[in-house]
């Protein structure tokens, strides 16, 4: 039977349940750090290392998210986790007109090489992992990152960290695209080839079912529209002429950590697993390293509410749990007050304290795979996996995932998803505690952060005269950017070229735009 949330469909989960699903524990289940890796992707899981963690941060100037970084740093975090505001995730600069009204309001404003070694500053790049949420403009943030390093002195093969660089999931769930999918696909490719001989230990990828998860899709939907997204990926890697074990080891996944606990430790076993088989089938890779997914995982912000704000601390805290009993390598915890703005210092440290009080208070990492042979674990993994494998093959089918998500097929099926998930909410099947139940009408007692609107005018001043002093070639760092675009070469150096001499994001996406074009949304 298909699996659902809602607890009178369940089974009773008992061995019969799992007998009447073929398990086999030699064939399903193997050991830790070895295929299918439904244990882990590391033999010794948390005893050997704890799971990164990642505090996502970033609002106002480079110079106020530095000093968030820090404060995170000087508290324990162990890896940061870079938002940026929404023109730049869209490649607009601070003064763009339509970037008017967000500069700094989501995340942190990112114009130019200034303000990237301004968000760095007095933050060691060879010793803290750094994650950076940016998609379409994925390679020019990576590109400042690498030139910051260089003016450093530090080697890019000491760099450590990922970038989410997933295109595909912002046509279906997320919306912070620029370049049409082709063209946006040739850029994913050209950082993998990229990064296999400059950048080694950086993480080229981080396929996401975070956000698509956000938008409404099922535990199920999500590990096949993600892993879906991966094969795509692949095979665009595999046609440029790259060898599997060159970039897949350096491949990663991004996984929204929900409410159903027993499902969501299911989930990530079912994706494990699952990624592990269909990569041994299509391109039997030589490197174990191409087959083991390893993921970050995030809480799940739309599970936050605004009302009773104080019980998202124990909705992290159980997310969290799950996250970590599925074997996540990096996790970060939502803060108490997401609902209603980002969060304050004090919210950030809760959240924080949340992921270290699981790894030194519970107990939890001393043991690979604690749940391991229970029988609603391994049903639940069997069942995930199943079914989402079936909807996988349905994308292949229809061409892959690209093909899927250009006639709508994927955008749909999350929206019913989002819809049913909202029915069950308005109709009391399924309990929001403070929200359809338990109400309480007291306003919330927490504070609240604000972002001055004085932030857009000093960035927008800064950018300026940051034009105004620069003495690099921008001009023919820009015109060797857009014959490389017309004439298919890797665009990475360069786009870093044009970091080099100061072009500006904005400069360098306008830049591309004259050969890519822009994506229209298609309504589906």
């Amino acid at each position: 039977m298909p699996y659902t949330t809602q607890v009178a469909d369940k089974p009773f989960y008992d061995d019969r349940d799992l007998a009447l699903r073929g398990f086999d524990a030699t064939k399903d289940l193997g050991t830790p750090g070895n295929f299918p890796f439904t244990r882990g992707p590391r033999a010794t899981m948390y005893r050997g290392k704890l799971w990164t963690m990642r505090q996502y941060a970033g609002f106002s100037t480079a110079a106020e998210s530095n000093r968030r970084y820090r404060y995170l740093l000087e508290r324990g975090t162990t890896g940061l986790s870079i938002a940026f505001d929404l023109p730049t995730q869209i490649g607009m600069d601070s003064d763009d007109p339509r970037a008017r009204g967000e500069v700094g309001k989501v995340g942190v404003a990112i114009d130019s090489i200034a303000d990237m070694e301004m968000l760095f500053d007095q933050i060691p790049l060879d010793h803290v992992s750094i994650s950076m949420t940016i998609n379409s403009p994925a390679s020019i943030l990576l590109a400042l990152l690498l030139v910051v390093a260089e003016r450093r002195s530090v080697g890019w093969s000491n760099l450590n960290g990922t970038i989410q660089n997933d295109i595909l999931k912002e046509y279906v769930a997320r919306g912070t695209y620029i370049f049409p999918p082709a063209p946006s696909l040739r850029i994913v490719t050209d950082i993998f080839e990229f990064c296999a001989k400059e950048v080694p230990r950086w993480n080229t990828i981080s396929i996401s079912g975070y956000h698509i998860r956000e938008a409404g899709a099922t535990a199920v939907q999500e590990v096949a529209f993600t892993l879906a997204n991966g094969l795509q990926y692949i095979k665009a890697a595999i046609d440029r002429g790259l060898g599997i074990d060159t970039f897949a080891p350096r491949v990663s996944f991004f996984f929204n950590a929900h409410n159903d606990f027993l499902e969501e430790v299911a989930k990530f076993r079912a994706a494990r697993k699952l990624w592990a088989t269909l990569m041994r089938e299509r391109y039997d890779p030589k490197d174990p390293r191409s087959l083991a997914l390893r993921f970050h995982a995030q809480t799940a912000g739309s599970t936050l509410t605004a009302q009773q704000p104080e019980n998202n601390v124990v909705r992290v805290a159980y997310q969290a749990m799950a996250a970590v009993l599925g074997g996540c390598q990096s996790l970060h915890t939502n803060s108490r007050d997401e609902a209603l703005a980002l969060p304050t210092e004090e919210s950030a440290t809760i959240a924080l304290r949340t992921q270290q009080i699981l790894a030194n208070e519970t107990g939890v990492p001393a043991t690979v795979d604690p749940l391991a042979g229970s029988y609603a674990i391994e049903s639940m993994t069997l069942d995930i996996e199943r079914e989402a494998r079936a909807l996988i093959e349905k994308i292949d089918s229809m061409g892959g995932a690209l093909p899927a998500i250009e006639s709508g097929f994927v955008q749909r099926a999350i929206g019913d998803s989002a819809y049913a998930a909202q029915q069950a909410v308005e109709k009391k099947t399924s309990i929001v505690v403070g929200v359809n139940e338990f109400t309480d009408e007291r306003p919330s007692p927490l504070p609240i952060l604000t972002i001055d609107e004085s932030v857009e005018r000093d960035q927008v001043a800064r950018l300026a005269e940051f034009r105004k002093q620069r003495r690099g070639d921008v001009r023919g760092a820009l015109d060797t950017l857009d014959r490389a675009a017309r004439d298919g070469k890797n665009l990475m150096p360069p786009i870093i070229d044009c970091v080099r001499n100061d072009c500006t994001v904005g400069e360098i996406v306008s830049t591309l735009k004259q050969t890519f074009g822009e994506y229209t949304d298609q309504g589906f």
